[in-house]
């Protein structure tokens, strides 16, 4: 049980949704690749679950097809689909120990019990729950009662795997563990693999690709890297990244960009009176005061580890920026923000897309 026999592809072509008068999902055209991990990433309302239950069979789309490698499944029954699916809650049956959950759709296949049991035992020690097999979901962390449903949807050998949140109940350090697992899991497997989920951690850790939804509208898809240093809009830069990417408007005049109390060389000429500079905290730096593209005074700083960060008041903005661990400045104090020239955005202030 190293790797399944096949890696599909998944196709989204022109799927909408809509709930009476309610588009839910626009056209959503979308190819994942054989083998690859896509997480579907957006904010509550941003048609990602509705988007991975019309590919379930739980939910039927308004228009357009699905399709798992070359099989139409848009009006095939969800047990014909070859699919199997992690929800955020376990799902769990309470009644059976952690070996009956996970060899329960072995059951259902009438697979012959010695099969069975060989095939269960692979399968947990593949995640971690060997010495668990005895136990009642009661008696078990949120973590390994994950790891069970996650091995109950494995020992199926769907041809597609499905995760909706599955790591949202879980704590943050039992997150960060399970993220390692799932990723390590997932290319072990050579499975295909949609995750849904609204955290940007887990999406940027997990995934190959991601694909951004925003109200029913596909908003970007690329890879980590590219989405973190190559977003489509304003929407894209601010939702991936944490902090946040700073905004400032202002407008722009040939390769000026000019705010209140700036003037800062752009990275695209042009002219328009209402623009966003935007730029990661990482990429800026505090200088001192009377240097630097702007200027403002320390409003707070907070030490996280590895760096500090602070927050600098300018004459519109609460903008923040990485610093060092060690340092030094004080509430109020007037200080400058240093900004690179490689590593600015500008948006238009319309439309939110980027000007390039």
């Amino acid at each position: 049980m190293a790797g399944f026999n096949t890696k599909v592809p998944v196709t989204f072509d022109k799927i909408q949704k809509s709930f009476g008068h309610v588009r839910v999902l626009e056209e959503l055209n979308l190819l994942v690749e054989p083998g690859e991990f896509l997480v579907l990433l957006g904010a509550s309302g941003s048609g990602k679950t509705t988007a991975l239950r019309i590919l379930s069979g739980l939910e039927t789309a308004s228009a357009g097809r699905v399709l798992i490698g070359e099989r139409d499944v848009t009006e095939i029954l969800p047990k014909y689909r070859d699919i199997s699916m992690v929800f955020q809650s376990y799902a769990l049956y309470p009644h059976k120990t952690v070996a009956e959950n996970i060899g329960f759709p072995l059951k259902v296949r009438k697979v012959p019990a010695a099969e069975a049991e060989s095939q269960i035992r692979e399968v947990a020690a593949q995640v971690q729950l060997a010495e668990l097999l005895h136990r009642y979901p009661r008696e078990l962390s949120g973590g390994q009662r994950q790891r069970v449903a996650l091995a109950r949807a494995i020992i199926r050998r769907p041809s597609v795997f499905l995760m909706d949140e599955p790591l949202s109940n879980l704590d943050a350090k039992l997150r960060g563990h399970m993220r390692a697992e799932l990723k390590h899991m997932q290319q072990a497997l050579g499975i295909t693999t949609i995750y849904v989920t609204h955290d940007q951690i887990e999406a940027m850790t997990l995934a190959h690709r991601v694909a951004i939804l925003e109200r029913g509208v596909l908003q970007q898809l690329a890879t980590p890297a590219e989405i973190y240093n190559n977003p489509a809009n304003l929407f894209v830069a601010q939702f991936i990244g944490s902090p946040p990417m700073n905004v400032v408007q202002g407008s722009l005049e040939g390769n000026r960009f000019t705010t209140a109390g700036a003037s800062i060389e752009s990275p695209v000429a042009g002219r328009s009176d209402k623009v966003i500079l935007g730029f990661r905290p990482e990429d800026c730096s505090i200088v001192a005061d009377g240097n630097g593209a702007i200027k403002g005074r320390i409003y707070t700083t907070e030490l996280i580890g590895d760096h500090t960060l602070v927050t600098v008041e300018t004459e519109q903005d609460k903008l923040t920026v990485k610093a060092p661990k060690d340092f030094a400045g004080k509430q109020g104090d007037a200080t400058g923000i240093a900004l690179s020239k490689d590593h600015l955005y500008i948006f238009d202030a319309a439309s939110g897309q980027r000007l390039r």
